[in-house]
């Protein structure tokens, strides 16, 4: 069995290889059951618990701990771990820090979203939020795009610095904005990766042609943009199944009439399929949307990468 810190998954999962084997592997068989939750403290601290296989060839068990109270500690209030296992025998092939693992694979779809949604001469990015999103979301779009301009916007100027001098680092130029509409005027890619609760994209600031990625309301009562953005826009997401559960503005839109479960166009996979059963941007001036909330195939495809090449079998056995 082997084991993978955080540095090891960043090393082996490079964005533009990352995005690719999302690309290939969501049009696999991956099964996958609704995720477990357990509240151990019976406080606010709670463990999910969510897997997903391949029949014959691997299974992957992402165990995730979210106690809000380390926020007060310093300490990181959502962490993972990620165990895979042989379908062939039973037996523990790995160990893969979980944390990078989410963040890598979570921004790397959000990416392929964007990659087959916006339009193809996107030059401006702009990511809204500082959190341990924005760097990693940054990344995986200058991996598919030839950016000219990248905007990080957050409430506090300081916090987006903080990500704009992380981005030197990594050899791309950035600005911070604490100004959203101008913000979002300015931009062809939007990335919004917050926990906000309540709405902050207005719908009437986002211009034609856009192409929104809205990642960080995962639960149903998160939302980044207005629900009544949703009936302007051509809408696709990450899993039917997952985002109709548990997607933010996509619920609020559907409670309140704004759009029906029609209006959700398709998943990722779906763009994917040769030849496509829907089309994605129809013109220009559409505006598009990619609503992601994560599901357990997103990791087991990464791991899967991640694997492959080491000294076990991930081959389907007769």
């Amino acid at each position: 069995m082997q084991f993978f810190d955080k540095d090891a998954v960043a090393r082996r999962l490079p964005y533009p290889a990352l995005i690719q084997a999302l690309a290939t592997g969501l049009l696999e068989p991956i099964e996958s059951p609704a995720r477990s939750f357990f509240n151990p403290n019976h406080d606010a601290s709670s463990v999910l618990i969510m897997p997903a296989w391949l029949p014959h060839r691997l299974m992957g068990t992402k165990i995730v701990s979210i106690w809000p109270a380390n926020n007060a500690r310093g300490k990181p209030a959502v962490s993972a771990v990620y165990v895979v296992t042989s379908c062939a025998d039973g037996s523990p092939v790995a160990v893969i820090d979980g944390t990078e693992l989410t963040l890598r694979r979570t921004a790397a779809a959000a990416a392929l979203g964007a990659q087959l949604l916006a339009r193809a001469n996107s030059k401006k990015l702009a990511v809204l939020g500082t959190g341990a999103l924005s760097l990693p979301m940054v990344l995986a779009h200058h991996s598919v795009f030839n950016l000219s301009e990248t905007i990080i916007w957050g409430r506090q100027l300081a916090k987006a610095q903080v990500v704009v001098d992380q981005l030197a680092q990594a050899g791309i130029t950035a600005r911070a904005s604490t100004d959203l509409p101008g913000t979002l005027a300015s931009a062809d890619v939007v990335v919004a990766v917050t926990t906000a609760t309540q709405p902050f994209i207005q719908s009437d600031w986002v211009k034609p042609g856009t192409h929104l990625g809205l990642i960080g309301a995962f639960t149903p009562n998160m939302a980044e943009a207005e629900p009544t953005l949703l009936p302007k826009v051509r809408l696709f997401v990450d899993s039917r199944e997952a985002v109709l559960q548990k997607g933010g503005e996509v619920l609020q839109a559907l409670r309140t009439g704004l759009i029906t479960e029609s209006d959700v166009r398709g998943e990722l996979a779906d763009l994917l399929t040769t030849p496509a059963p829907i089309t994605g941007r129809l013109s220009a001036q559409d505006i598009t949307v990619f609503k992601s909330v994560g599901f357990a195939a997103l990791d087991l495809i990464a791991a899967q990468h991640l694997l492959a090449g080491q000294a076990i079998s991930l081959e389907q056995t007769p």
